[in-house]
């Protein structure tokens, strides 16, 4: 059976934009995914629930026991980037498939928790409005090898990414609060206004991927 042919039905928002999405692959897309989302979709017998982003504390998450019921009723649950990627670490022995960086740092146990790809977003188009600790890290590793910042730098200025409340992390918070020197903090700024990565975004698309090469 092709892909094609198939229910597809993905839960994305601020790391996927769904005009992009569609590009790759045809699906039916909606916002980031709440509790009670999956059992009204389960509603429409899916073939495949992707799971990219979702709420973590505007409204109660998605449970592992509705994920774990659509699995018991044969629908395929990829997830990734996001709330996907924590939820798959989780269920991955009960079948859900995780994808990409950010599952693989979840299911490794080198991070734990939802604050690392927390970020707060605008309700009315899901425009991302802080930045996730997960894509900081990413970055500065990449910035800290291309020996753009020291690692002492970059320990800095993580530990001052992770003491600052999700909602109002952002890179020029961060920096401002890290008080390092101004010329490495121009540089790296530079740096990643030149080399833009949001990793989440990354793991969104590898997603969409998997599913259009089955």
């Amino acid at each position: 059976m092709s892909v094609s042919s198939l229910k597809i039905i993905v839960f994305a928002g601020p790391s996927l934009n769904s005009k992009e999405g569609m590009k790759i692959l045809k699906a039916d897309y909606r916002p980031p995914i709440k509790r009670g989302d999956v059992l009204e979709a389960l509603k429409e017998s899916p073939d495949i629930i992707a799971i990219i982003d979702g709420v973590f504390h505007q409204q109660p998450a998605v449970s592992h026991r509705e994920i774990i019921e659509a699995l018991n009723a044969g629908i395929m649950v990829v997830g990734g980037s996001s709330m996907g990627a924590l939820r798959a670490s989780e269920l991955n022995d009960l079948g859900m498939i995780g994808i990409g960086y950010v599952y693989s740092q979840y299911k490794s146990g080198k991070i734990e928790s939802d604050d690392d790809v927390a970020v707060v977003f605008s309700p009315e188009n899901w425009e991302q409005l802080s930045d996730s600790l997960v894509s900081i890290d990413y970055n500065l590793k990449i910035a800290c090898k291309k020996k753009i910042i020291s690692k002492k730098h970059r320990d800095k200025i993580l530990s001052t990414a992770k003491s600052i409340y999700y909602p109002h992390r952002t890179y020029k918070k961060i920096f401002k609060e890290s008080k390092i020197e101004s010329d490495v903090i121009r540089e790296l700024s530079n740096f990643l206004d030149s080399h833009p990565c949001d990793i989440k975004q990354k793991d969104a698309l590898e997603v969409l991927k998997y599913i259009k090469s089955l």
